[in-house]
């Protein structure tokens, strides 16, 4: 069975056109043309088939696509976890980072090429698919237990809301816990490519994961940065 993609873009020229390229790439594309449509089609897929990934505008004509990923980041269950692909025409780059920080997984500056698009999805849907060996399905440190296998976090059996994106990117730290690691190696340890023009989008997820995962998240004492440097996962922690 096809993976089930769910565009929310007002911009029917362009859906239609991105629809095209993704169904010929073998996946199963749905079309909404605004942020409440969208939400709908999520909680109740038009083609019957779950959704995998959103790809999503961030200018939409009744609510903006910044409220539908706080919209989506709130529902229930699974479905709050679901992978979201941001898309703009805007170039500030404050959009970015407003995106990042209420859970969008990746972003994609419009104009866009379909092939760059289409790369960004797989490995978005990869990394979610990617499934550990069994003898090292969790990791843990002190109270903090990372399940990859169900791609869950907790500390002392609380869950930590994280999102697709930051779990990955706390895996990509505690599987290397003691190494210094710059903000390309973790990218590229996630990603499976080089990263983009943009590396400061990796501080807001690292805020995010230590909001998370943190008892001060002002003074961390699992995630630490080295000034100039990157981030490293501390192996002794409290």
């Amino acid at each position: 069975m096809s993976q089930h993609l769910l565009m929310i873009e007002d911009d029917a020229r362009l859906a239609a056109m991105v629809r095209q390229y993704l169904e010929q790439s073998g996946f199963t594309v749905s079309v909404a043309g605004d942020g409440h449509g969208g939400l709908a089609q999520l909680t109740n897929p038009a083609k019957g088939e779950p959704v995998d990934l959103v790809i999503l505008d961030l200018m939409l004509p009744d609510i903006d696509g910044l409220e539908v990923c706080r919209r989506i980041r709130a529902l229930p269950g699974h479905l709050s976890q679901m992978p979201v692909l941001m898309l703009t025409a805007k170039g500030d780059a404050m959009d970015r980072i407003i995106g990042l920080e209420i859970g969008a997984d990746d972003y994609l500056p419009k104009p866009f090429e379909p092939r760059e698009l289409l790369a960004r999805i797989r490995a978005v849907l990869r990394r979610r698919g990617e499934s550990p060996t069994a003898e090292s399905t969790k990791l843990r440190f002190g109270a903090l237990e990372i399940d990859r296998d169900a791609r869950s976090v907790s500390i002392n059996d609380a869950p930590c809301d994280l999102t697709s994106y930051q779990f990955d990117l706390l895996v990509a730290l505690a599987e290397r816990a003691g190494r210094v690691l710059t903000r390309d190696q973790i990218m590229e340890a996630v990603r499976g490519r080089e990263l983009d023009a943009f590396d400061r989008s990796i501080d807001v997820h690292m805020g995010r994961i230590r909001a998370a995962i943190e008892a001060d998240p002002k003074t961390p004492k699992r995630i630490l940065t080295v000034r100039g440097v990157g981030y490293v996962f501390a192996r002794q922690q409290d």
